[in-house]
């Protein structure tokens, strides 16, 4: 064993291989892919010995892979984030129903805010929905005990197991000891037992198989009340509360569940503090933490539901908790009042966090008021409030916006300019490229769910036949979900343009590689997808390269594609920033500078600046643009859109018209180009 600070991810990567996983594919996205990574990291390293690592193309095609491992015996380790389930949900339906061998495990990452998500959806309903045993961690070392005893779940009972980690436990770290060498355990020499009468789905099987899942469930919920292994999720702490007599009899209760478990311990010693300093006495309480919220372990509730009168439910996204607390209430007719989401005491969305449990807390132990008087009371003596209490100014947002340089940018110039004039809908899809929406680019105008945009396209093309129906697309999505879309739109001939954006990674979920690569988890490199060929084969009869940092040519590839009759594409090929070595950074020559700003209200690149106190030959009082060599990647777009070339690429020993930090430091910085953008860092200069 070895000690390690690990992030969550890398964790429950850890425990997986502990517990003998073979088999492990998903498909990349934030915030669950460093699970899948850190697998491959450790089999690359040779010590994660006999383990089978891959990112599928899709999260359906991941999931169905391993249940077949799974029938051969082998355990099975699937991840994706929230909206992934979606994708994989076919499969788990029916693979629920025909039972699994080999343990699978699913680990699904939840969003809330959302963060970098389109939903908020709650997993926890989707086990529910699928009849699936679902474990919600509080913190990264909850999430890696969870995931080692699932496996065994998971066979003990032939069903797939849910561990809901959220954003926050995935990446929070903690030290954990691990072992040095994991071992995957050996599949039966049977291998894949054949029984038809039980493998494969017909009406009859699912009928009966139905039946195996209603019986299991309350045991599962048995187990979940009764077994050391599950209790230790579903601590009941019995507090007197501080101040208070410990024989009192408390009379309230608070649950919580996941990362809110935690955050509602810290926020009950925040309660603690401050009821101290007033003088006054926090009224008795239990809190108890759920992290096997489906099947739900009522056996536990009950014993610490006994002699309360009000229980707060504190959890993100749904009432899940809350839910099954109402439902007990109701058939066991206890007299106890259950408060949470649907009586507006708790956040209805978003993130939970310390502050507002603490004040929510305040309010349901009837603190809230006395506190607030003796606060007031406390002030008038002169106690000064502490720096936590003092109110935070509100900092300016920061919207995400498009590395500087990125080939996108390029993309949505073109097609833009391409259309003026035209009546047009261009309909999104999920990636960096989502962010073509924002100003001054304004290139999107829907956005649903990936390979969406190919098919909403084609349902604008026949609804509104007078615009120009456009559909973005990466290169990544193209091909977790964009084919089925792309044949039916050359079935149907719907008159739609396709923009395939290849920038030769998944860039937005941290530069995964995909089949358009080659490049695989185990360290092959296999012949990569041509998208072409793709698009060849699903009956696109025109198709046109351009790189998007060329921008004539790309104005004239889109021009072509749109005046087509029929489904047409343009496939845009330049690399991401991030797996791409810089070019020398451009620089804007005072002398010709205007200060018309047309570099940055027409691509908005965030290395392009602009200076008010600069004045030149021809920009007068007007100010004048700047930019910043440390973003800077030299892509040569602003060049190109620079009305008055007054952008050029930077030489040796060029002065870089740069704001000033002081007034008085009126002096422009020199930078040194002396050294080549693309040698090695061993050579001295930049690696990407």
């Amino acid at each position: 064993m070895t000690k390690k600070l690990l992030m969550g991810n890398e964790a429950m990567a850890h425990a997986a291989l502990e517990a003998g996983v073979r088999v492990v594919a998903g498909y990349p996205g934030t915030p669950s892919s460093e699970i899948v990574e850190t697998v491959a990291k450790l089999h690359a390293a040779g010590t994660a010995h006999d383990v089978h690592v891959e990112w599928s193309t899709n999260e359906k095609a991941a999931l169905e892979l391993l249940y077949g491992a799974s029938l051969a015996g082998a355990r099975g380790l699937f991840t994706c984030k929230q909206m992934g389930l979606n994708v994989a949900s076919d499969a788990l339906m029916s693979l629920n129903y025909v039972s699994v061998r080999g343990g699978l495990v699913l680990i699904v990452a939840d969003d809330p805010g959302p963060i970098s998500s389109q939903t908020e959806q709650d997993t926890r309903r989707f086990a529910s929905f699928a009849k699936v045993p679902v474990l919600d961690p509080a913190t990264p070392e909850q999430a890696f005990a969870m995931v080692k005893v699932a496996f065994d779940l998971s066979e003990r009972f032939h069903t797939p197991v849910i561990v809901r980690p959220t954003t926050r436990v995935d990446h929070a770290s903690a030290f954990f000891d691990v072992q040095e060498e994991t071992h995957a355990r050996p599949v039966p020499e049977e291998g894949f037992e054949r029984n038809v009468s039980k493998w494969v789905i017909f009406p009859r099987r699912a009928y009966e198989a139905h039946g195996e899942i209603n019986e299991r469930l309350p045991q599962i919920a048995q187990a979940f009340a009764t077994e050391e292994q599950f209790t230790a999720f579903n601590r009941m702490e019995r507090e007197a509360g501080w101040g208070a007599a410990s024989d009192v009899q408390p009379t309230f209760g608070i649950v919580a569940g996941g990362i809110s478990a935690a955050y509602a311990r810290e926020a009950l010693r925040m309660v603690q503090a401050r009821a101290q300093a007033a003088g006054l006495d926090v009224p008795p309480y239990r809190f108890m933490q759920i992290g096997t919220p489906y099947p739900f372990p009522e056996a536990t509730f009950a014993a610490f539901a006994e002699g309360l009168g009000d229980v707060l439910v504190i959890e993100e996204l749904d009432h899940v908790l809350e839910d099954s607390l109402t439902i007990w209430v109701g058939r066991t007719h206890a007299s106890l009042n259950v408060h949470g989401k649907l009586t507006g005491e708790a956040r209805d969305r978003g993130e939970n966090d310390v502050d507002d449990i603490a004040a929510r807390l305040e309010r349901f132990l009837g603190l809230s008021g006395r506190l607030r008087l003796r606060r007031r009371e406390l002030e008038a003596q002169g106690y000064a409030a502490s720096p936590s209490e003092a109110a935070i100014e509100d900092l300016p947002v920061r919207p995400p916006v498009l590395c500087p340089g990125c080939p996108h940018r390029g993309a949505f110039y073109a097609v833009k300019q391409a259309l003026q004039g035209t009546s047009a809908v261009m309909c999104g899809d999920i990636g960096c490229y989502t962010l073509g929406n924002a100003k001054p680019l304004d290139a999107i105008d829907t956005c649903l769910c990936m390979g969406a945009g190919i098919t909403m396209a084609q349902g604008l093309a026949v609804a509104d036949p007078g615009s120009a129906a456009i559909a973005y697309v990466g290169d990544s999505t193209f091909f977790a979900s964009g084919m089925t879309g792309l044949a039916n739109a050359a079935y149907n001939n719907h008159d739609i343009t396709v923009m395939v954006l290849d920038n030769a990674t998944t860039a937005m979920t941290g530069t995964q590689p995909h089949p358009g690569t080659g490049v695989t988890l185990m360290g092959q490199r296999n012949e990569p997808l041509s998208i072409e060929a793709v698009l060849a084969a699903n009956g696109f009869k025109r198709v046109y390269h351009a790189d998007p940092l060329d921008k004539d040519a790309s104005i004239v590839a889109v021009k072509a594609a749109v005046e087509y009759e029929g489904p047409s594409a343009v496939i845009f090929e330049s690399p991401c920033t991030q797996v791409s070595k810089p070019n020398a950074p451009v620089l804007v020559n005072p002398d010709v500078c205007t200060g018309c700003k047309k570099c940055i209200t027409e691509i908005g690149c965030p290395a392009i600046g602009f200076d008010v106190n600069a004045e030149g030959m021809r920009s007068g009082n007007r100010g004048q643009s700047y930019v910043d060599p440390a973003q800077c990647v030299g892509c040569g777009l602003c060049l190109q859109v620079c009305p008055f070339k007054a952008i050029t690429t930077l030489s040796a020993g060029d002065t870089v018209a740069f704001p000033a930090v002081e007034p008085e430091q009126g002096e422009a910085q020199k930078i040194s180009t002396a050294s080549d953008p693309h040698e090695t860092p061993e050579e001295g200069g930049q690696d990407a």
